[in-house]
């Protein structure tokens, strides 16, 4: 059974920082790519970051790009974003994603994080 549990949640002030991790069990972790998303309330789910399965390539939105960071632990199967320079309109339910390498859709998904940018 496949589980991605996302942690690391909270709220924070604006400018302040956050790490989130996304903890993968059930896959081949090495065989994934993995990304975030984050969906506020009234609006779609969009990627924000994403991984390949090698570590390399990241690719980010513009609306996190200099601020957000996606990084992988290969030997703790978990997957990170480092959240620097928060804004209020950060605020939104983050998701990590897990897709089968190069893929485009996504085979498994997290429960979700809340994360909350008070200005």
């Amino acid at each position: 059974q496949v589980q991605l549990i996302e942690s690391g949640g909270g709220l924070v002030q604006a400018g302040g920082s956050l790490r989130l991790s996304c903890a993968a069990s059930g896959l081949t972790f090495s065989s994934y790519s993995m990304a975030w998303f984050r969906q506020a309330p009234g609006k779609e789910r969009d990627i924000i970051a994403r991984i390949n399965w090698s570590g390399g390539s990241p690719y980010y939105a513009d609306s996190v790009k200099g601020r957000f960071t996606i990084s992988r632990n290969s030997a703790k199967n978990t997957v990170y974003l480092q959240m620097n320079s928060l804004k209020p309109e950060d605020t939104a339910v983050y998701y990590c994603a897990a897709a089968k390498r190069q893929r485009a859709e996504y085979d498994y998904w997290g429960q979700g994080t809340q994360v909350t940018v008070s200005s």
